[in-house]
């Protein structure tokens, strides 16, 4: 499996990864001169060590590549991890479609009846309990023609000859569907994951984490167990 649906249009797909379970134990063998060829009992032994008293500078010796389509909304909340984390920054890769130069696939994320949240009554961030579903079938067509109309004055900007870079002020930001690349070390994505895949995080976002996760694990099963179940 290389690519999973997110939500109603977007995805996360596995592009190229770099190293596996043994390159994070022979990254910790090397201060000793020594490696492992094959997985063994005594590399298990190792790996729940080093994870168990935090030594996580040995997954920084291995990397991924996603292309990821998602809301502008989603994409601005990851990318905090691509130039939050200092102590990664050189192993942490973004590149994203500029609406300067494509003006094609404009696409929005339309959130469906029952993904439609309520304000959290103790809480300044995040959602609470789905709110009833008239109110929000009525919201979601509003958002829907709403999306709509500002492609439309987009669409007829660019045809009037006003440069994308402008035009593209009409279209309706958060919900606008971004296409982008990102590289990043198993060290930076477990991050990710312990920050995203829970349950305090946006319901969008999680989704993201959960098709990563999804992705990653079958490439490093033994560091997921102990990092996660260990």
């Amino acid at each position: 499996m290389t690519k999973i649906d997110v939500l109603d249009k977007g995805y996360v797909r596995l592009v190229d990864h770099m190293g596996d379970d043994l390159r994070i134990v022979n990254a910790a063998r090397v201060s000793y001169d020594k490696a492992s060829t094959n997985w063994g009992d005594r590399d298990a032994s190792l790996l729940n060590f080093l994870m168990r008293e935090g030594h996580t500078s040995v997954l920084r010796h291995a990397s991924l590549t996603f292309e990821c389509y998602a809301p502008l909304m989603v994409a601005r909340q990851w990318y905090k991890h691509a130039v939050g984390s200092t102590y990664l920054e050189d192993q942490n890769g973004w590149n994203e479609s500029s609406r300067r130069y494509v003006t094609e696939n404009e696409e929005f994320y339309l959130p469906r009846e029952n993904e439609w949240r309520s304000k959290p009554a103790n809480s300044k961030q995040g959602s609470g309990e789905p709110i009833d579903l008239e109110t929000a079938f009525h919201y979601m067509n509003y958002l829907d023609s709403y999306q709509k109309q500002g492609l439309e004055w987009y669409t007829r900007a660019m045809e009037c000859g006003i440069a994308p870079e402008l035009a593209r002020l009409f279209l309706p930001a958060n919900g606008l569907y971004v296409r982008y690349y990102w590289t990043t070390s198993l060290a930076a994505l477990i991050h990710f994951l312990n920050l995203r895949d829970e349950s305090h995080a946006q319901y969008e976002i999680q989704l993201y984490a959960k098709a990563l996760r999804e992705l990653a694990e079958p490439i490093f099963p033994e560091t997921f167990k102990a990092v996660f179940d260990g």
